[in-house]
């Protein structure tokens, strides 16, 4: 299937070609578009995407066709499961790859990681995905779908995908992204929709998306969200180099509790010593000391500081 090649931020992915079979044919590698000007991954080496093939199995192989599920009908999954599972290669620093499989069945690769938050039965390319999905507006864009560019006429000229995590400001000009890129799986703030070849992006709503339970939420989205505060989402969204809606929610509810005060100008997406100054004043202000009062949020200062 399609090998193409990112030069450039998130979740890279590219073209291909399926025999009836279903077995992949090598095509030649698709290139992502120039970089942006503040595209922060501009200088970032090829990431090229591997072929639509079955999970991976542990033997080293193949997995074996894919099943779809009971009925023939896609996995049913939620959207706190979608970014939970996004979430956990994050934390897990998942290294990019375009042959190389996580013991999870799935290529580490973009379309690789949208395969595995969708939970599909197999992994996929930019040129299958879209056929799991509906095709939704932006006002509808809601965490865990995904904007996808795959440019049918020329696959070697941009393909690619990213996973929606929710919008990072209130103007919905920002917005979390979850990337597999070199050097590994990170989640970043990005401009909508994409830092090259904005334009050619579509929405798109996984099929087999279920109705959430009372309650259960998404701890992901956006900055503005009331649904927000939820768990805990880890220490890999914050320190020097974050850049996400965590951030801003942090820094937003340190101003509320009075912890503020060294902020220049309201808090934003991206992590600063504003941040970390807060942080520590908030857990001094517990009778924390030492490496428990190191500045950087952990499960016990987010339960404490959004109780």
């Amino acid at each position: 299937m399609g090998h193409p090649a990112a030069r450039g931020a998130l979740l890279l992915a590219a073209a291909g070609t399926v025999l009836a079979a279903g077995q992949p044919v090598p095509a030649v590698a698709a290139a992502h578009g120039p970089a942006r000007p503040g595209d922060p991954r501009g200088d970032e080496p090829d990431t090229p995407q591997g072929a639509k093939i079955p999970l991976h199995g542990s033997g080293g192989g193949p997995a074996g066709p894919a099943k779809p599920g009971a009925g023939g009908e896609l996995p049913a999954t939620t959207r706190a499961a979608i970014i939970n599972r996004a979430k956990k290669w994050v934390a897990a620093r998942v290294p990019y790859s375009n042959t190389e499989y996580w013991p999870d069945g799935y290529r580490q690769d973009c379309s690789g990681l949208v395969s595995m938050a969708w939970n599909l039965p197999g992994n996929e390319w930019t040129g299958s995905l879209g056929t799991f999905g509906v095709r939704v507006s932006r006002d509808q864009l809601q965490p865990g779908d995904m904007l996808l560019f795959h440019n049918a006429a020329d696959p070697q000229n941009g393909s690619h995908v990213v996973l929606f995590g929710g919008w990072s400001d209130y103007t919905h000009t920002y917005y979390l992204a979850y990337e597999q890129t070199r050097p590994h799986t990170r989640g970043q703030s990005t401009p909508y929709a994409y830092w090259s070849n904005s334009d050619r992006y579509v929405p798109y709503r996984y099929k087999g998306l279920a109705e959430e339970t009372s309650g259960a939420g998404v701890s992901v989205t956006g900055a503005a969200s009331s649904r927000y505060p939820g768990r805990y989402p880890g220490r890999s969204f914050f320190g020097p180099g974050a850049d996400n809606p965590h951030v801003t929610r942090l820094g937003e509810q340190l101003v509320k509790k009075g912890f503020g005060t060294y902020y220049t100008s309201g808090p934003g997406p991206r992590w600063g010593e504003a941040d970390r100054r807060g942080v520590e004043a908030f857990q001094r202000a517990q009778g924390w000391r030492g490496g428990a009062a190191d500045g950087c949020p952990g499960p016990e200062t987010w339960r404490r500081l959004f109780s």
